[in-house]
């Protein structure tokens, strides 16, 4: 009886250098694919928010002036200094705007002004910072129907409700509701609102809503000279 017998080639064991280089390729691979999941993730948590109007000549290139001036906007404003979260002396009840958040409100309203306010009704939430900011805006304060601010995922059917064709509407508010606002229109980490900033949206011919950026009080002076 003949044994067969299987041929089998036994492969050389491979050198310490070779098993060293494949572990420090195979590590760079994992560092990379972290890397990149680090990056995908802080991407996608990113505070992502609407256009800065401040920066160049964005008021026009944005289309914010064209549309200011046909009447298309609506525009969110948010209070001035508040007096209960400052430690800058109060204009009058502790509910309201300290002196130095009345004095913005002015500036904020002569930047309005150089704009036009023709074509532009004002509204303000029923508080006193918000009644206050309007006032020293415009020198006149006209409230938003209901005893509560205007807010909320449905806030933005609210306020067409109150917007005139041909008219901007702007609305003196608060940063909570502004984010309520801007999470509405697709920007649910958008930075809050600083006080005084301003956020344009654009009402479309179909009737809805295109964010076209925001404008921090700050800015004003340098953009309206590019005009």
């Amino acid at each position: 009886m003949v044994n067969s017998v299987a041929d089998m080639t036994l492969s050389k064991p491979q050198p310490k250098g070779a098993m060293l280089k494949r572990l420090k390729k195979f590590r760079l691979h994992l560092a990379c694919v972290a890397v990149i999941g680090l990056l995908l993730a802080g991407f996608l948590l990113w505070p992502k928010s609407p256009t800065d109007l401040g920066v160049g000549n964005r008021l026009v290139t944005s289309g914010v002036l064209a549309s200011w001036r046909s009447g298309d906007l609506i525009v969110l404003v948010r209070h001035e200094e508040r007096c209960d979260r400052s430690s800058n002396p109060c204009f009058g009840p502790a509910d309201g705007l300290t002196v130095n958040g009345t004095e913005q409100a002015t500036k904020l309203g002569k930047a309005f002004n150089t704009l036009g306010m023709e074509r532009t009704d004002v509204l303000s939430s029923p508080t006193t910072r918000t009644a206050q900011t309007s006032q020293f805006m415009f020198g006149k304060t006209e409230l938003s129907p209901g005893p509560l601010a205007i807010c909320g995922d449905a806030m933005g059917e609210e306020i067409l409700s109150h917007k005139l064709a041909g008219r901007n509407l702007m609305l003196v508010t608060h940063s909570a509701c502004m984010s309520d606002f801007q999470q509405a229109l697709g920007y649910p980490r958008a930075a809050a609102a600083q006080y005084g900033s301003a956020l344009f949206v654009k009402v479309l011919p179909n009737g809805k809503l295109q964010a076209l950026g925001t404008m921090n009080i700050e800015e004003w002076t340098a953009a309206l000279k590019q005009l």
